[in-house]
């Protein structure tokens, strides 16, 4: 079986990104149905958070590597969103205001 440089097979390559592609599918697909739209939020947000824990611990190998550097990695990504959220959130509300 072939492996990449760092021992993992290839085959897990290909079944992550085949899952990320199934998981994106129903994404889009739930976007189309009527589901109410706190539920399509919700479910939204818990596939996008699947899909970059996936992302980050197969293609960019952070399962192989120790739990601190993890969450370390996690930690800075999440509060780096949560800045960004904070800066943009009172112009959204605003324009969202002004809209109606």
């Amino acid at each position: 079986m072939a492996k990449d440089a760092t021992g993992v097979p290839y085959s897990v390559y290909w079944r992550t990104w085949a899952f990320l592609l199934m998981l994106t599918l129903v994404m889009v697909i739930l976007d189309q149905a009527a589901v109410p739209r706190p539920v399509l939020v919700l479910v939204l947000l818990t596939a996008m958070l699947v899909k970059a824990a996936l992302i980050a611990g197969t293609f960019m190998h952070l399962s192989q590597e120790k739990l601190s550097l993890a969450l370390a990695v996690v930690t800075a990504l999440l509060l780096t969103g949560a800045v960004l959220f904070l800066l943009i959130a009172p112009d959204g509300l605003r324009l969202f205001q002004m809209k109606n």
